[in-house]
């Protein structure tokens, strides 16, 4: 080979590698292959959602690592799924809680109103006694119901109590009840007063207003609505007033000294305490004991337990079947009856301060005519074998004890049954 040969070959062909070339070139490639595959292990851990463009452009090498890439996308893709279900199924939980807590709302509110409308509209017990009225009482039936079913809005009784009547009252009574099942009856075998039937009308009361009235007519049923509009004011006893009465002289004048007197000495200032027409609380009915003739001083019994009282007017009129049941003796019964409520009611539960106080009275009046006779008779002034008025003293004396004893065995009688004491209560919290 020529030099011009040897120097084109030197420079066209390569020289071959020698030993340190070739380890360098080998190291290189071991170096380039653990960068690469160091990277695709950061990229493995890194992914996430979606594969990485170097995952689709693996070789062969990473053919082993791929169904665990595909598991664990499997795996989050059922947690995300069951992560969704849990979510829809609290989704529709808190739906269904809040669709039952407006239902419960809407019942509540819709319960208080019903309880709002229960309290404003109140329930009426009519008591009405009656002997021998069948002729007023179909009109009275009629007005009573007209009246009753707007004002109670159905939730009523009308109580009638046949006191003995001799006609066909208390079937005039049956047939309305037949049609009416609010309208009830109650017939004594003989006539035993109205106070009687009052109590037993009052037993059988059971809604939160009692309202009396007479079964003649000359009581107004249109004066129920006023008559529970005062007792809704807060009063216990709504007491009638018949002021503009239509009754013949001989009855209006007794009755006004009869309620003149009753005034004073029960200390309630009402001017018709003999008006039928009366509007109670559940509680004064329940309360006050009524028997002999004592449903005329209903209203005094009442105050005496600590019941509120008022009185209100209203209308009268004139008797329009049948004939009246008044009687003279009624007012000797009454004032023999005003003297048992006033010791029934005061001094029942100290019975000493009636009897001591007179019997007190009664002695010392004695012991004072007895004295001054005694005086005069020590300076000669009388003599006292001539003299009643010292046994008239004596009389006294002895009288005024015996009271005072009788008032000390009231109060050992009292106190003895203390443990039986009633008192009314008004309210407990």
């Amino acid at each position: 080979m020529s030099s011009t040969q040897e120097e084109q070959y030197t420079n066209d062909t390569p020289a071959p590698p020698d030993g340190d070339t070739q380890q360098r070139n080998s190291k290189r490639r071991f170096n380039n292959r653990r960068d690469r595959n160091q990277r695709r292990e950061r990229s493995d851990v890194k992914d996430t959602d979606s594969p990485l463009p170097s995952e689709l452009e693996s070789t062969t090498d990473d053919k082993p690592q791929k169904p665990q890439r595909d598991q664990r996308r499997y795996n989050r893709n059922e947690q995300r799924n069951s992560d969704n279900r849990n979510e829809q199924r609290n989704n529709e939980n808190r739906n269904e809680q809040r669709i039952e807590q407006r239902a419960n709302e809407n019942r509540q509110r819709h319960h208080e109103r019903g309880n709002r409308h229960q309290s404003d509209t109140p329930s009426i017990s009519v008591v009405i006694p009656m002997l021998n009225e069948d002729e007023s009482l179909p009109e009275l039936i009629q007005r009573l119901e007209q009246e009753l079913e707007p004002l109670a809005r159905g939730r009523y009784e009308v109580l009638f109590i046949d006191d003995g009547s001799t006609d066909t009252s208390f079937e005039v009574v049956r047939n309305a009840n037949r049609r009416n099942n609010r309208i009830k009856g109650i017939r004594f075998r003989r006539n035993y007063g109205k106070s009687a039937a009052l109590s037993v009308g009052f037993a059988a009361a059971k809604h939160d207003v009692v309202i009396t009235m007479d079964a003649d007519l000359q009581d107004d049923p249109a004066e129920l609505t006023n008559l529970v509009a005062k007792i809704n004011e807060g009063y216990d006893l709504v007491s009638g007033w018949k002021k503009k009465r239509h009754d013949p002289l001989e009855k209006r004048l007794p009755s006004k000294f009869f309620n003149a007197v009753t005034s004073f000495v029960s200390g309630i200032k009402l001017h018709d305490f003999n008006c039928g027409l009366k509007a109670y609380r559940r509680d004064v009915v329940k309360t006050v004991q009524v028997y002999g003739e004592m449903h005329r001083y209903i209203p005094a019994l009442a105050h005496w337990e600590g019941f509120r009282i008022t009185e209100l007017p209203v209308q009268h009129h004139a008797r329009k079947y049948g004939q009246s049941k008044f009687g003279f003796s009624r007012y000797m019964k009454g004032f023999l009856d005003l003297l048992t409520v006033v010791f029934t009611t005061r001094f029942i539960k100290r019975p000493l301060h009636l009897f001591g106080t007179v019997g007190a009275l009664f002695a010392l009046i004695g012991f004072g005519i007895d004295l001054t006779l005694s005086i005069e008779w020590a300076m000669n002034q009388t003599s006292l074998s001539n003299r009643p008025l010292l046994f008239m003293g004596i009389a006294m004396i002895i009288v005024g004890v015996q009271l005072v004893s009788m008032g000390l065995l009231g109060e050992m009688i009292v106190k003895n049954s203390l443990t039986n004491a009633e008192y009314t209560i008004r309210e407990r919290i």
